[in-house]
């Protein structure tokens, strides 16, 4: 059925979902089980959002940054929402169900990347609607034995890659994650069944992971995250997240800018870390070489290893001073331009 009243084309019904616990306790031991055991969190900080309709793909893949219309059933995409002078308005991952589409973005983004659609569903055969749906997620280096050992058969998969399968009779979707650093899984199944399969996966092995150590972990693994480390006024490829990016999809909102910026080169800044020899600068911190802005921190913590505690910092400088090995200042403390990930948290 064609969408013929564009104000009935997106379901924006309003998110009842519970803020997850920013820890258990010891967020110390909780990095540590995602760097060398298995954690579990709750993602109910994730929203999800099916497109239905016979113009799904075309409409999606003229929407975001990266290829929809080439996305194989039973795989995902990460990807950017642009406005039309090419800054970001969102970010979120797509996957192809094959009679819909779904895509996961931060709970946050909702109601913005619900009204950007709405506003460019006209009289195209999609229609948006909110899915009612939990997800659990698990990381670390043996976060696949401890689902197999919860009953989970876990075939290898790649990332963004996802199956349907039944655990003790309970339908759930298993999706690979695409953190480059440590190995980790989604599961996605109907709220009710979300506290019966949590509980066992914490009796297989994994520990329960609240949001601070997630947010270590995504520091550390040199990830940004929306509305702390990529913001409106950034340009995709400020942001060095290439594999938001496909260059041969064709035209997308947005897409004239960053095939600009593509033909010249390069951009002025670039997101990059820093290892930092002093107090932690606060987010939005400038840094400075010689007394000179060239730059700013957007994300900065204290990651707790065994044995030591190195400061670390992400955000953004310009690329003629941000070779590695540069030290700047921040916020008065002396700093090392790093590349990402900080490689000595995953040897």
């Amino acid at each position: 059925m064609s969408v013929t009243a564009h104000q009935n084309s997106v379901e924006a019904a309003p998110s009842t979902t519970v803020k997850p616990p920013a820890d258990f306790g010891d967020v110390r031991s909780e990095f540590q089980a995602l760097l060398s055991a298995s954690g579990v969190y709750d993602l109910s900080s994730r929203a999800k959002i099916s497109l239905t309709g016979g113009d799904r793909v075309r409409w999606l893949n003229g929407m975001v940054t990266n290829n929809i219309r080439d996305l194989a059933p039973g795989h995902g995409v990460y990807a950017f929402l642009l406005n039309p002078q090419g800054h970001i308005l969102g970010d979120l991952y797509a996957y192809n169900r094959g009679e819909s589409l779904l895509f996961d973005t931060d709970e946050s983004q909702r109601e913005k990347i619900l009204a950007v659609f709405d506003k460019y569903i006209i009289m195209d055969d999609v229609e948006v609607a909110s899915e009612k749906l939990a997800a659990i997620g698990i990381a670390g280096p043996k976060s696949r034995d401890t689902l197999q050992a919860a009953g989970f058969a876990v075939p290898d998969l790649t990332p963004l890659q996802f199956v349907p399968a039944t655990w003790q009779q309970t339908a759930v979707t298993l999706v690979r994650g695409d953190n480059p650093c440590v190995e980790a899984s989604e599961l996605w199944l109907a709220p009710s069944d979300l506290e019966r399969v949590y509980e066992a996966v914490v009796k297989a092995g994994a520990r329960p992971v609240g949001t601070q150590a997630l947010d270590l972990l995504r520091i550390a693994a040199g990830i940004p995250h929306y509305g702390t480390d990529i913001r409106e006024r950034d340009l995709p490829q400020e942001t060095e997240q290439e594999r938001a990016l496909n260059f041969s999809k064709g035209c997308y909102v947005g897409q004239e800018i960053v095939e600009r910026i593509r033909s010249r080169g390069q951009v002025r800044r670039k997101f990059t870390g820093f290892e930092v020899k002093g107090p932690l600068p606060a987010a939005g911190s400038k840094i400075q070489v010689e007394g000179k802005d060239v730059g700013e921190i957007t994300s900065a913590a204290s990651l707790p290893l065994t044995g030591a505690e190195p400061r670390v910092a992400l955000g953004y400088i310009r690329r003629e001073v941000g070779t590695p090995g540069k030290q700047v200042e921040a916020d008065g403390s002396a700093a090392i331009v790093s590349n990402l990930p900080f490689a000595e948290v995953f040897k």
